[in-house]
Formats: structure tokens, sequence, C-alpha cells
């Protein structure tokens, strides 16, 4: 395989968050070839299009930036409320700026998450796949990763220790390679 750069999103702003956790797993787990870099959401300001209209913030293109230099994007995503979280939305908000011509526009992506729920971000992954067909991005169909009762997979210090999530992260991994290298000989 071919040097995969992948761009790594957790959609939760806390430091010991799962989601931060599992792209943390996924940064550990990615197969040869593939380099997961993290991007932290925190220096991006809520969206506005007044703010949009003076020139991006310093967060916003930054996030641009990364998201066109990568080969793909992995969005990590929590849960709230049944919903994808305001941090991962308002990421793809301002990714998705200028409708044509956007970071996100024709970008291979992926998606997981994890909850302590027993849904593991499903619903928050459906809408994240909604937004894509705006943005223009391929989203992996399947497999899927949705990392449920996640307060039990994780230890203390936000490490993975449930050893059958970890095997089918790497191989979420694996088959996200072969989804981005459709797209990168393209």
């Amino acid at each position: 395989m071919t040097d995969l750069r992948v761009l790594g999103l957790a959609g939760s702003l806390r430091q010991a968050s799962y989601n931060r956790a599992l792209l943390r797993a996924a940064q550990a787990s990615a197969p040869d070839g593939m380099t997961i870099a993290a991007f932290d959401l925190l220096p991006v300001p809520l969206y506005n299009g007044d703010v949009e209209a003076a020139g991006d913030p310093e967060g916003v293109a930054a996030l641009k930036a990364a998201i066109r230099a990568a080969d793909a994007v992995l969005f990590v995503t929590p849960e709230y409320n049944h919903g994808v979280p305001a941090v991962m939305k308002n990421a793809l908000d301002w990714a998705s700026r200028p409708p044509r011509g956007a970071a996100l526009d024709a970008k291979p992506v992926g998606i997981i998450g994890a909850s302590p729920g027993m849904t593991g971000s499903a619903r928050g992954q459906s809408q994240l796949r909604q937004a894509f067909e705006f943005t223009n991005s391929y989203a992996m169909p399947q497999p899927e990763l949705l990392v449920f009762r996640a307060h039990e997979k994780f230890d203390a210090e936000g490490n993975l220790t449930d050893e059958t999530t970890g095997k089918y992260l790497a191989s979420y991994l694996v088959a996200f390679a072969a989804w981005v290298a459709r797209f990168k000989s393209a």
C-alpha cells in the first residue's frame, strides 16, 4: 500500500472523551502504510457567516488545510441527544464552505464512534452520512464501527482494553484503507 494520510477528527472537546481515546486507538492500530494525524477542534469557532465573510479564522484555515492535505478524513463522533454533537457538525459546516471547492468536496471519509449507550453513536453517525451527501464526500458505507458501552472498553487512562473492539477497529481501518485507495487512484 502506498502512503495514506488520514486526518482524524474527534467530535468531543473533553480531553478524556471516549472518542478521543478511540481516535488514539485508531492511530495505534493503523495498518502499514496508513498514518492518522489527529486534529483538535477546540480552536475552531462556531460557524458564523459574518465571520466567514471577513476571512476564515486561524483555526478554520488550519482545519481546511489539514483536510486538503489528507487523503481521507476519519470522523470519530460521539452521540448527544440522539444526534451528532455540535462540535462535529460545526467542523463539517466550516469545512463545507464555500460550497464549490470546499475542503470536503470529493474527499473519502470514514465514520466511527463510541458511546456509553447501547447504540454506540449510530444516530450521530447516520446524521453525518446525510450531511456528507451535501458536501459530496464519499462516506464508506460498510463496515460500521459502533463502540457501545464505551465505559467498559476503555480504562481510566483512555486506553482501549477490549480485545474484540480492538480487532474490529483494526479490521475497519484495513477496509477504510481499501475504500480510500479506490478514490486515490482515480
